[in-house]
């Protein structure tokens, strides 16, 4: 259901999309018109008979209007601003007239035709949208009958034997190119009706010149041309009201087609089948206009959003660099020493957890490691003990999942500052150093660090390494401005001690618990910030696969974490503050924009393919431009090269949709009531620290894990100084130890 659904939603919209380009005359439209030619084909009884052309049975016979009848004709309608205006008129004076409507306007606007009908007016067909038919093939013109005949069923219940071509003139310009189709429309039961008056109000000439040239001479009667539709018809509605009036006080009577010529009605009612297909038709055209509405409103949110993030982004993370790379910038009065605790949950890091605790041991901040095994099948804790490398402890319990696991290092570390990283991930020389240094500050609760991409050498590396970039870090840069981090990264983080006591440890009531903490410690008075000198490189997934498994991972658990504190926005204190700016920021940015955002790339699909071609991909290569402006932006701020943004139009095109369907795979989990398992990712340990960055060897002042005489944990600087004696109790496989009590209950 998950993988079928999102598959359906795409389909309908697509087709809701392709209905709405059809009935609005983006698709299949032609807007050819054939010059005039020779008339040599026609016969002559046409060329100078009357208007109404009657090929009906193989005949060729055509009728003219009685003397002192006028029989009005509208042409291109119903228009939902002009046909309104018009039929007041003609029902001020009690005159009816003929509607040739238009197959789009009508299925639109139904409830115009009813009111045609209802008030005694004859309704013909204009084609349904209007092509010149002298162009068109046979099944072409079989098409545009059938679906206006569909139209004017579902809309009025009726179907009509009167038919107007698209730019017809009058009788005597029928030439060779018309008179074909004009004997074809008869072989299927209808009447030609042309004019023989052309009010030519479609130029807009003035209202008297319209009145002038819609009145016929002499008393006779005529077919007048006019229009509802197309354009401004405010001239046509004046005109009307001048010249009803008078033409009746000379003795003109206003009568549709059938009571001008003493025949049985053009319109008969339809019933059965016929008729709720119509209907049919007619819902359905409401509800793509509906559908298509909202996903226009849908296009304009997620372009105010996208344009808002990215002003945000840049101008909030520009403040953000400027005020940390100050000269004189100091988190507290003096910089963080003292010891640090270094929390590894490791579940089947065989293949990388050698290179992360080596990583570790070239920090130049005093650590302690705990390598806290979940339950590995591959040997990863004896792989660390078998290094044997000093102030690295390997704590082992049975899988009870990473929540599990960070708690049980925060059990038994030393150090009141705790750091927490990935198996999969390695730390520079000074990352420790730099992301504890907040904590000089007391209101500093938890840090952020700032994640990179190790194995960005692939296409799909390449594409997460800019999404880390732009995407993550400037958010974070943003989110430290206004105070309402959403995650400290599970690759990179740092937490006070005290602060996770206060908010019961780590919690397993997500499948994103880095975010779920974030949200605590916030809601608690924590600040969290952002440290952008703290880099970790992690390894990224490298097939689509366990993209999209991380990545399902991620949509959902963030979601289960907007959830869970979604009453921090009736909350008062800090706790209403991060509800009210800071829920509402990351439920924005993170969950309904990308859920949006397919709709860029729909409209983008559907204007290429339909039109305007040009307009679209101006539109798209635009904003294309402003995430490229945004993207070199990021990377120049976090000191990157830039050769990665190559990639980014192909990432546009392919990444983002693989994006789009997890998160929307995510809202279907989540609505429908699923259940998502942390799924484990296969990992390579190709990511090392950069050659770029130097590594001080083991032994070295500074360095914690080097043959040291006393084997004392070596402070920045070379200050040697003993490391804290507190240590807290140890829990035993299969017991939880809460820090905040040293209580012990069994279970994970």
């Amino acid at each position: 259901m998950r993988l079928l659904l999102p598959l359906l939603v795409l389909l309908a919209v697509m087709a809701m999309l392709m209905l709405r380009g059809y009935v609005h005359s983006e698709i299949l439209a032609d807007y050819r018109v054939r010059p005039e030619a020779a008339t040599d084909k026609v016969p002559q009884s046409i060329l100078e008979g009357g208007p109404v052309i009657d090929t009906r049975d193989g005949r060729t016979t055509s009728l003219r209007v009685p003397d002192h009848r006028l029989v009005l004709t509208f042409d291109d309608g119903p228009d939902p601003t002009w046909t309104p205006k018009v039929l007041d008129v003609l029902k001020k004076y009690h005159a009816h007239a003929v509607f040739f409507v238009t197959g789009t306007m009508t299925s639109q606007h139904p409830g115009l035709v009813r009111r045609m009908v209802a008030e005694g007016h004859e309704v013909g067909l204009h084609t349904f949208d209007h092509p010149d038919l002298s162009y068109q093939s046979k099944r072409r013109i079989d098409w545009e009958l059938s679906q206006s005949q569909l139209a004017l069923t579902g809309a009025a219940g009726i179907r009509s034997s009167l038919f107007r071509p698209p730019y017809c003139s009058f009788a005597d310009a029928m030439d060779n190119a018309s008179w074909p189709v004009t004997k074809y429309i008869g072989t299927r039961g209808y009447l030609t009706v042309v004019n023989d008056t052309d009010s030519e109000d479609w130029k807009k000439p003035g209202v008297g010149q319209i009145v002038r040239r819609a009145t016929p001479e002499g008393g006779k009667g005529a077919i007048v041309l006019m229009h509802d539709a197309g354009g401004d018809r405010r001239q046509t509605v004046e005109a009307l009201d001048e010249l009803l009036p008078r033409l009746q006080a000379e003795g003109y009577r206003f009568q549709n087609l059938s009571e001008a010529l003493h025949v049985p009605g053009a319109n008969t009612p339809v019933t059965g089948a016929n008729l709720w297909q119509g209907k049919a038709w007619i819902f359905l055209v409401r509800v793509s206009d509906d559908v298509t509405d909202g996903l226009v409103v849908g296009l304009v949110v997620i372009g105010v959003l996208v344009l808002t993030r990215f002003g945000l982004m840049l101008l909030l993370s520009g403040a953000h660099a400027r005020r940390v790379r100050r000269e004189d910038f100091r988190w507290g009065p003096a910089p963080v020493t003292e010891p640090v605790s270094v929390v590894v949950p490791a579940y089947n890091e065989a293949a990388c957890i050698e290179k992360t605790v080596r990583s570790l041991m070239a920090s130049e901040h005093p650590i302690e490691v705990v390598v806290v095994d979940d339950g590995s099948g591959d040997g990863t804790a004896r792989i660390v003990e078998d290094l044997g490398l000093p102030n690295v402890r390997v704590e082992r319990q049975p899988n009870a999942g990473k929540s599990a696991a960070l708690n049980r290092g925060l059990a038994v570390a030393r150090h009141d500052l705790v750091v927490m990283m990935d198996g999969d991930t390695v730390f520079e020389p000074s990352t420790v150093r730099e992301l504890v240094q907040p904590f000089a500050n007391p209101e500093v609760g938890a840090v952020a660090g700032n994640a990179k991409v190790g194995n960005k050498d692939s296409l799909i590396g390449a594409w997460q390494h800019i999404e880390y970039v732009m995407g993550f870090n400037l958010d974070r840069r943003m989110y430290d401005i206004l105070r309402c981090m959403p995650t400290v990264p599970g690759a990179v983080g740092a937490f006070r001690r005290s602060a996770l006591e206060g908010v019961g440890g780590m919690s397993d009531d997500t499948l994103a618990e880095d975010t779920d903490i974030t949200m605590a410690l916030q809601r608690e008075g924590w600040r969290v910030v952002y440290a952008e000198k703290a880099r970790a490189w992690t390894e990224a997934p490298q097939s689509v696969r366990q993209l999209w498994s991380q990545r399902y991972r991620w949509s959902y658990g963030t979601m289960q974490a907007i959830w869970k504190h979604r009453r921090a926005l009736v909350d008062k204190g800090p706790s209403g503050r991060f509800g009210r700016v800071g829920l509402p920021l990351v439920s924005l940015f993170t969950v309904v924009a990308p859920l949006l955002a397919p709709l860029i790339d729909v409209f983008l699909l559907y204007g290429v393919v339909f039109g305007p071609t040009r307009k679209t991909l101006v539109a798209w290569l635009g904003v294309l431009a402003v995430q490229a402006a945004c993207a070199a932006y990021a990377f120049r701020l976090d000191r990157e090269k830039t050769t990665h943004l190559i990639s980014l139009p192909l990432q546009q095109i392919l990444y983002r949709q693989l994006m789009y369907v997890v998160l929307l795979q995510s809202w279907i989990t989540a609505l429908t009531g699923g259940r998502l398992r942390w799924q484990k990712l296969r990992r390579t340990g190709v990511v090392e620290v950069p050659a770029a960055v130097p590594r001080q060897q083991p032994g070295e002042a500074g360095v914690i894990g080097g043959p040291s005489d006393d084997d004392t944990p070596v402070h920045g600087g070379g200050d040697l100084a003993p490391a804290p004696t507190r240590v807290r109790p140890a829990a035993e496989p299969g017991v939880h130890v809460r820090p905040s009590s040293g209580h012990v209950e069994a279970g994970p």
